[in-house]
């Protein structure tokens, strides 16, 4: 459960990696580099810092560096042996990349502010997200010179968009960026990978080895919250995301959630969105026919 290091293999002579990942995608991770993550085909659980939420076909997310993620992909059967179920286009660059005249002239402050932002994780929508998918998969045939036009077109959409949202919660990077923080940081894989069953003290004690009175007073102090009020932030922030979906109605999406009733659902989700899920369903869905 520990935070791995794990580093994409780069040739000496490019500046930024490209790969395409198939099936399996990597364990609970980080590393120094940015990273643009296209999901081409699959589906399943996406875990970024302390955010949960399900992912399939065009998942398009960026993270800056030290981030720490996972892609859990549904297994399924074809019944087709060799036929690949999941894949992903990543693209990676280091902060080195991007020093130099070029990215400190006051016209790529947008880029700049962006990718400060992406300590936290970013996932793209609407017609940014449309732009850069396009690019992304005519990048596959492209050779190395086409490759780093095609990464500036990129860095030039996601410098003027503001069609994204922030993924982790703001203190969350304080937490990763510590050795002493490493038994958060267990704590936080695990209420991710099982926020959806009922979590017990005991196996919480038992990661971060810490006593009943110590645990929960170092988590509300990492956290600025209490646990159940983080646990509660993570089911509704999954939920979230299958609301948007639509493709489940509200009480099959507050038992997928995690949650044990739908009364206690709607209560926890009003208390944190303001508004109750039917009516934040309905206020995505107005939002998304304004952009159309």
């Amino acid at each position: 459960m520990k935070v791995e290091t794990i580093r994409l293999h780069q040739e000496p002579y490019n500046s930024f990696i490209v790969i395409h990942e198939k099936d399996h995608y990597t364990p609970w991770h980080h590393h120094p580099e940015f990273e643009l993550v296209y999901i081409e085909k699959g589906k399943g659980r996406r875990l970024v810092g302390d955010h949960v939420s399900p992912f399939e076909k065009n998942d398009l997310i960026f993270l800056g560096p030290y981030l720490p993620h996972q892609w859990i992909c549904d297994v399924t059967d074809t019944g087709q042996p060799g036929v690949t179920q999941n894949e992903a286009f990543v693209l990676q660059f280091l902060d080195s990349f991007l020093k130099g005249s070029l990215f400190e002239i006051p016209e790529n402050t947008g880029l700049k502010e962006f990718l400060n932002k992406s300590r936290r994780g970013i996932e793209f929508h609407g017609k940014t997200k449309t732009r850069i998918i396009s690019i992304l998969d005519k990048m596959h045939d492209m050779n190395d010179t086409k490759r780093f036009y095609a990464l500036l077109s990129i860095f030039e959409i996601m410098g003027s968009s503001d069609e994204f949202r922030l993924l982790t919660t703001p203190n969350s990077m304080n937490n990763f960026s510590s050795k002493d923080n490493e038994p958060m940081q267990k704590v936080m894989q695990f209420i991710s990978q099982n926020f959806q069953k009922k979590i017990q003290s005991e196996d919480l004690l038992e990661i971060s080895h810490k006593s009943y009175a110590s645990f929960y007073s170092a988590f509300k102090k990492a956290f600025q919250m209490p646990f159940k009020d983080y646990l509660v932030n993570v089911r509704v922030g999954y939920a979230c995301k299958w609301l948007s979906e639509g493709s489940m109605n509200i009480s099959e999406i507050a038992y997928e959630s995690g949650f044990e009733n739908i009364s206690n659902f709607n209560r926890q989700f009003k208390k944190i969105k303001g508004v109750t899920p039917s009516q934040f369903q309905k206020q995505y869905e107005l939002e998304l026919s304004n952009q159309l």
